[in-house]
């Protein structure tokens, strides 16, 4: 394990261990946590909220299902945000450990175990869309002498422009350290051919604000608009530089009362459970009468 993995270009404030700091990926997230996210409640509502933010900025077709990309997937939790929306997608993570906790949970999208600093190993304009949750911020850190931060983003990059269809969006939530990083990660996607910029919600806010670069793969776009930040009035929610390509215009989504979009089931309802069952079952896979798609045996009276 490394004990101490220095940022680039480091503002020398004092903070706490970040989890960048401890160990690489594949070190830190191990089994041990791996396991929280089958477990630890809050991880996982942080995390689905965080995928369903994401998602409502790709912009993407109401109705229209599609072939999205989830980078940093870890156990699944993001993908599943994806697929209660009707999207296919595929995950690629560095660590094994994540993606064994995945299988476990049984999620629906195929696994890559791959490093994203590495490139990403898809065909050329694959993807209608990516996503990517609390990962992009540890390209900042290396390992090894021969790992450069600038390089592994530029690479990174590079491999999303090319395996995203032009006019796609990428909408990638990270952490960055300080402004350094920041920089460093909206300039690295600048290079790599992107559009867009970055949105920052609850940017007031100590514990909420949330970082999200919402990137356009081709050509500009005049009808394109930044999606509005949460949690402020003014211009003071975009933090950062929009970058030069700009792309499709924003659609709000419909959403209920209690925030979801209309015409999705609840997690875990029947419904839910049902549609997960045909969903498996249409894929050719073998749905065991007591296995998590089929709930528990309820008597027919309740139904």
């Amino acid at each position: 394990v490394v004990e101490c993995r220095p940022s680039l270009q480091r503002s020398g404030m004092a903070s706490s261990r970040r989890p960048e700091e401890q160990a690489p990926p594949d070190i830190f997230y191990n089994e041990t946590e791996a396991a929280k996210y089958l477990h630890n409640s809050r991880m996982i509502e942080v995390q689905a909220a965080m995928a369903e933010r994401a998602l409502e900025m790709l912009c993407l077709p109401e109705a229209a299902p599609c072939l999205l990309l989830d980078v940093g997937c870890g156990t699944g939790l993001s993908g599943e945000t994806l697929e209660e929306d009707g999207h296919t997608w595929i995950g690629c993570d560095i660590s094994a450990d994540m993606l064994r906790v995945a299988k476990v949970r049984e999620v629906e999208g195929d696994l890559v175990h791959q490093d994203m600093g590495a490139g990403l190993p898809f065909r050329q304009g694959t993807f209608d869309g990516a996503i990517s949750i609390s990962a992009l911020q540890w390209l900042c850190y290396s390992d090894k002498t021969a790992d450069d931060p600038r390089k592994r983003l530029t690479v990174f990059f590079q491999s999303l422009y090319k395996v995203l269809r032009r006019g796609a969006r990428a909408v990638l939530q990270f952490y960055p350290q300080d402004p350094a990083q920041l920089q460093l990660i909206t300039a690295s996607a600048m290079r790599g051919g992107f559009g867009g910029g970055l949105v920052v919600d609850y940017p007031h806010s100590t514990k909420a604000k949330k970082y999200f670069l919402v990137l356009l793969a081709g050509p500009p776009d005049p009808n394109f608009s930044m999606p509005a930040a949460k949690g402020a009035n003014d211009s003071a929610s975009m933090a950062g530089t929009e970058v030069h390509n700009e792309g499709r215009p924003q659609h709000a989504a419909r959403r209920g009362k209690h925030g979801r979009r209309e015409g999705r089931a609840i997690v875990k309802s029947r419904q839910w459970v049902m549609r997960k069952k045909e969903s498996q079952r249409s894929r050719g896979s073998d749905v065991r009468p007591d296995s998590k798609y089929t709930g528990r045996r309820r008597s027919k009276a309740r139904f």
